[in-house]
């Protein structure tokens, strides 16, 4: 029995699971962490949001930018147990209208354009092909409402399959009343976590450099803010249908 965790982005399963994933790992569960907007930037010149984006992470051209995020999710991967996939679809930054115009210019908090109103089907199907009857299949709640956590929330409920939810890092943090809506009809299972777990979750967090300061003010408050969070109840919360 493989337990999947579908991120969203290179870095969300492990920030939002990693000590979890250690543990499952270190007691012998095979885990594995699938990436759905792991895939190349289509081509094109970027837009202003892509390119200060870029600016923010200290990253280069939007190659180079996927290269690295692919080989910093691998790092992270390595640290907590996990082997990886990454599928195609590109981040929201950098997906392009049918005419090849950027779809999202302003805010990666948006409503998906009507262009990409398939795209979780799409999604969903790649996902079926792969899983198989047994495995457990991790999603995010999309705390935070970023559009791709939303749009990979929706994709994986389209499976129609027994599904567990983790709560979104650091958007729980940051926004802790955005739990309750995301959860309401769900019931809530704690997971144990050891202080090995925590320390692999942290670590596994600092590999994600290029993300790591636009998500928290310091690795020194990364690091913090997670044992802050493990310290109630030493466990990691998933939810699933009642």
């Amino acid at each position: 029995m493989r337990w999947i965790y579908i991120s969203p982005h290179f870095d969300d399963a492990v920030l939002s699971c990693g000590g979890l994933i250690f543990d499952q790992a270190q007691q012998g569960t095979p885990v594995e962490i699938w990436t759905i907007c792991a895939g190349d930037a289509p081509p094109g010149p970027l837009s202003l949001f892509a390119h200060q984006t870029h600016v923010d992470w200290g990253t280069g051209t939007a190659e180079e930018t996927v290269a690295l995020r692919r080989e910093e999710d691998a790092a992270a991967a390595a640290i907590v147990g996990a082997e990886t996939c990454h599928f195609s679809i590109p981040d929201c930054i950098y997906r392009r209208s049918p005419e090849g115009n950027p779809l999202y210019i302003e805010s990666v908090f948006a409503s998906l354009d009507p262009s990409e109103a398939g795209l979780n089907r799409e999604i969903a199907a790649a996902l079926d092909e792969e899983l198989s009857r047994d495995d457990v299949v991790v999603c995010p709640l999309a705390v935070g409402s970023h559009m791709d956590h939303i749009l990979v929330r929706s994709a994986v409920e389209i499976l129609q399959r027994p599904i567990r939810y983790y709560a979104d890092m650091p958007y729980l943090l940051n926004r802790p009343e955005a739990l309750e809506p995301a959860v309401r009809g769900l019931v809530e299972e704690s997971f144990p976590v050891s202080e090995e777990g925590l320390k692999a979750w942290q670590d596994g967090c600092a590999a994600y450099k290029s993300q790591l300061l636009g998500l928290f003010p310091s690795d020194e408050q990364m690091r913090a803010d997670l044992r802050a969070y493990w310290a109630n109840g030493q466990q990691v919360r998933l939810w699933r249908a009642g």
